[in-house]
């Protein structure tokens, strides 16, 4: 897989950028390269994405500073910030040679990731990793009571009892497009490999995206003598006929008479928080969008701040006309001819 370009540089901002800067440069480029704005152009759709990606790592917070401090590693599923700073600021190996990400797949069948960034010797790590003079397992391992051991090239080592962090454990579950845009609490069942099951409850946050996960700490995996995991709920939000959601935007469509787009008038346009009466200008074509300011989803790090909805105008052509309304459109047809 390509590595990810530099978020600050995808958004053409300075790494001390203050929120306001990162959400106009957000913008412009959202507008520049939407794919409404571009049809046909599948290279504008793409850096619509990639502008959008960064904008939700770099527009929240948490994200941010996860991101500034450890990079793209800390955008991966079931990336742990606590066993990061395990590996860098207590790993025997060296100065920051090696370290750690776990992840996991079904529950109870998590698995670990060993990365190794070039300053330690990888035959030296290896050997330690597997089997030789103190790996993880065997006397005066890292599972062993004396720390590396109190015999072998370690010497008496670190000493005391090894704190292990448990994994943590990753689940999915649905939920509804206005659940999504709205928030909710969630109940749900877990069963574990030995056939006990385990309830849990967790407040989804407005404004969540399809794929995105909310944490429940110290609900995964059982730690050896230290923390256990934390449980990762990655929700799939499911579909609302006629509507669309783009980022914090929505896409709907509006029918309109034809007699209110040739000499304008009032319709009502239903939104997510209720319908909304529009005016409509005379001379409105069939295709023309009509932004609503507001009515779009709330920004997770931001309940205040919301996406805009966007209602394509369709034209309703009438079927059944009388006798009077067709010589009065034959009338108006010979007055533009």
């Amino acid at each position: 897989m390509a590595a990810k370009r530099d978020f600050y540089e995808v958004l053409g901002i300075d790494k001390n950028a203050d929120e306001a800067t990162i959400k106009k440069a957000y913008r412009k480029l959202a507008k520049k390269y939407h794919p409404d704005m571009n049809k046909g152009n599948p290279n504008a759709e793409k850096i619509f994405q990639e502008v959008t990606e960064a904008y939700e790592v770099l527009g929240d917070p948490k994200k941010r500073k996860l991101y500034d401090e450890y990079g793209p590693i800390s955008l991966e599923a079931g990336f742990d910030p606590e066993k990061m700073k395990q590996a860098q600021y207590g790993n025997p190996f060296g100065n920051g040679g090696f370290y750690q990400s776990y992840s996991s797949g079904e529950p109870g069948n998590g698995y670990q990731e060993f990365h190794f960034d070039g300053s330690s010797d990888m035959d030296d790590i290896l050997d330690k990793l597997f089997g030789k003079k103190g790996g993880f397992h065997g006397t005066g391992g890292f599972g062993g009571r004396s720390g590396f051991g109190s015999t072998g090239e370690f010497g008496s080592g670190f000493g005391g009892v090894h704190e292990e962090r448990g994994q943590n454990i990753e689940t999915e579950v649905p939920i509804s497009f206005e659940e999504a845009v709205f928030g909710c609490d969630k109940r749900f069942t877990l069963s574990s490999s030995d056939g006990k099951s385990q309830n849990f409850e967790v407040h989804i946050p407005a404004g969540i995206a399809n794929g995105q996960s909310v944490r429940l700490k110290g609900k995964g995996q059982k730690g050896y003598n230290g923390k256990d995991g934390d449980l990762l709920i990655k929700v799939k939000v499911g579909e609302k006929s006629g509507y669309e959601r783009k980022g914090q935007d929505v896409y709907t469509t509006v029918k309109i008479p034809y007699t209110t787009a040739v000499l304008g008038g009032e319709i009502k346009i239903h939104t997510l928080y209720g319908d909304v009466v529009c005016k409509i200008k005379p001379g409105t074509q069939s295709g023309a969008k009509i932004r609503l300011k507001g009515k779009g989803v709330a920004a997770m790090n931001n309940p205040a701040v919301h996406g805009d909805e966007y209602a394509q105008v369709q034209i309703e052509v009438p079927t059944h006309l009388s006798q009077t309304a067709k010589e009065k459109l034959q009338e108006y047809a010979r007055a533009c001819s």
